[in-house]
């Protein structure tokens, strides 16, 4: 497929190199190409673009931006570049304070979530919340001695979900449909649960959730 990943922090780094790595035709888009010059020389067949040029490219596209410039970032997108499109949504609403006893402080609550704002914002966009509860290194090919690991899913398209439900069992892990967009406001929470060991004590060794059944 071809891939439209927007950011150039380590998340979509590491996403746009996961998808080049399981064959997929990939453009990384940021707002200042030169960041990632040494990148893209190291991983051959990436093209780099702006965010617009990049939606405008991908049957998927992959926000892979921090959560508070998630909404800025779909502005210089425009809607028409993912009008009918998965969006798969990496961020966190972090924001708001600084932890308290490792606990990440969040701008949304228990009835509002980021990905609903963005939704509600693009509505002919089908946004798929991913990859926002684990760290980058375990992203893609994650190992671990207790199995593959689960990524939860929601949003309110089922062709869009089915088509991240497949990309994101090529990485190597199990997919758990947690429903429509609502769910977000409970998947959302789980990088503040994934984050308490590092954030708390400095402990940021691999981890992951996984559902048992």
């Amino acid at each position: 497929m071809k891939i439209g990943v927007i950011g150039s922090g380590v998340v979509g780094k590491t996403l746009a190199a996961g998808f080049l790595k399981h064959g997929h035709a990939v453009t990384i888009g940021t707002r200042e190409a030169g960041k990632l010059k040494d990148w893209a020389a190291q991983h051959k067949g990436a093209k780099v673009a702006d965010f617009a040029e990049t939606a405008a490219f991908g049957e998927v596209v992959v926000l892979a931006v921090a959560g508070a410039a998630a909404l800025d970032a779909l502005k210089l997108i425009g809607a028409a570049n993912i009008d009918g499109k998965p969006v798969i949504d990496t961020a966190n609403p972090i924001g708001g304070g600084p932890p308290v006893h490792g606990v990440l402080s969040y701008f949304t609550n228990l009835t509002d979530s980021l990905m609903e704002r963005l939704q509600k914002a693009y509505p002919k966009a089908h946004f798929v919340k991913a990859f926002n509860s684990v760290g980058a290194g375990q992203m893609v090919d994650p190992l671990f001695a207790g199995g593959k690991p689960t990524m939860f899913v929601c949003g309110d398209n089922d062709g869009a979900k089915k088509t991240v439900a497949k990309l994101v069992e090529d990485f190597g892990w199990e997919v758990a449909d947690m429903g429509a967009v609502e769910a977000a406001r409970a998947i959302e929470p789980l990088c503040m649960l994934w984050c308490i060991p590092g954030v708390a004590r400095g402990d940021w060794s691999p981890h992951a959730f996984k559902l048992l059944r």
